[in-house]
């Protein structure tokens, strides 16, 4: 049995949930899904400038686990650009949630 997700800290909602190609339709795209807790470390890590020790601070956790979801986040983000697809951004029960403890809301 996996250990329970700890909680982590959301402080910042994106202004934009979707970004897609333009021209392409969106029924023909695949979908990049990067979760509120990737999002939020981009923003403190590549936005903000901000080291992986302070990020980690920030959102609650440890340094080694903000830099898989940094990891995480940079490769989806990726893929999503160079492959042509659409950007969603999703997490927590009802969109925000403060802290965000993964899909299931526990």
């Amino acid at each position: 049995m996996p250990r329970p997700r700890k909680c982590r800290r959301i402080k910042d909602s994106p202004r934009a949930y979707y970004f897609k190609p333009r021209a392409v339709p969106l029924c023909e795209l695949e979908e990049s899904v990067l979760l509120l807790e990737e999002f939020q470390a981009l923003k403190l890590s590549d936005l903000d400038g901000r080291e992986q020790a302070a990020g980690a601070a920030a959102m609650g956790i440890s340094r080694q686990t903000f830099g898989n979801i940094l990891a995480s986040a940079r490769r989806k983000l990726a893929d999503a650009v160079v492959n042509g697809k659409a950007l969603k951004i999703e997490g927590g029960p009802d969109g925000l949630v403060r802290p965000y403890c993964g899909g299931d809301g526990k």
